[in-house]
């Protein structure tokens, strides 16, 4: 084979290489984000295909779809959002299913706050308490329930302090600015522990369930490497990782 022949042998398989990789563009709820970046990476080595990330609140993201934002696949932070999607024709039905489910956590960056119990809320001990906005994110929405639960939501309501998103309130705390607030185990667990800080973890009746559903978008024109993404995210290493973040799987 001429050196001509050989060269053109190569660019012919990297152009049809290019060809059959697709730029996915998935919104996902900003308490998945970090999995998801792992889980998007694991995904890019094994088909080449590029996944970009836009994070953020799940009713956020579920308005910029509703309003035409060019997303291939959705992973919301709740049920009711991807349901929604299906029922007005912008989301496959038969795509629809829950990643994982989510915990939610009281957590300070001091280490000596929070004993493990919600004593810290019962003392009323913070002069602020940070939560993700309960309209748009479903962990906002869930730490107001734990609140009504524990009845010291009236107490606490004046203190409240509402991040955007799930991350926002994280920051809230990890800065200092507030002395705890409510985050996902998601954002404060590493390998199965507690990286910093101290925490209570939310026994999950306290609160509406927080299932993660992802679902492919109608409007997709990369439905082939769409459906590859959810068929990964449902696989069993992808559903270790998952774990590995403190989420729950439900099988």
């Amino acid at each position: 084979m001429s050196h001509f022949a050989l060269l053109l042998l190569v660019v012919t398989m990297l152009f049809n290489a290019t060809a059959r990789a697709a730029d996915l563009q998935v919104a996902v709820a900003a308490n998945f984000y970090r999995p998801m970046q792992q889980l998007a990476a694991n995904f890019e080595t094994k088909t080449g295909h590029h996944v970009g990330l836009s994070a953020g609140s799940t009713g956020k993201l579920f308005a910029q779809i509703s309003n035409g934002a060019p997303f291939d696949v959705f992973i919301a932070a709740d049920q009711t959002r991807p349901n929604a999607l299906v029922k007005s024709g912008l989301a496959q039905a038969e795509s629809q299913f829950t990643v994982a489910q989510g915990q939610l956590a009281l957590w300070s960056n001091d280490p000596s706050l929070i004993n493990g119990t919600p004593a810290v809320l019962q003392a009323q001990q913070l002069t602020k308490l940070a939560i993700a906005s309960p309209k748009t994110a479903p962990y906002g929405a869930a730490a107001v329930q734990v609140l009504q639960h524990l009845k010291l939501y009236p107490a606490w309501q004046p203190k409240l302090i509402q991040g955007q998103n799930i991350s926002h309130t994280y920051q809230y705390v990890s800065s200092g600015n507030v002395d705890a607030g409510f985050v996902a185990v998601s954002q404060i667990y590493h390998q199965g522990s507690l990286a910093s800080g101290s925490a209570w973890i939310v026994p999950s009746d306290y609160h509406q369930p927080l299932n993660l559903d992802a679902v492919l978008l109608t409007r997709t024109t990369r439905e082939k490497a769409a459906q590859d993404l959810l068929r990964y995210l449902a696989s069993d290493e992808a559903k270790a990782l998952i774990r590995s973040f403190g989420y729950q799987i439900i099988d």
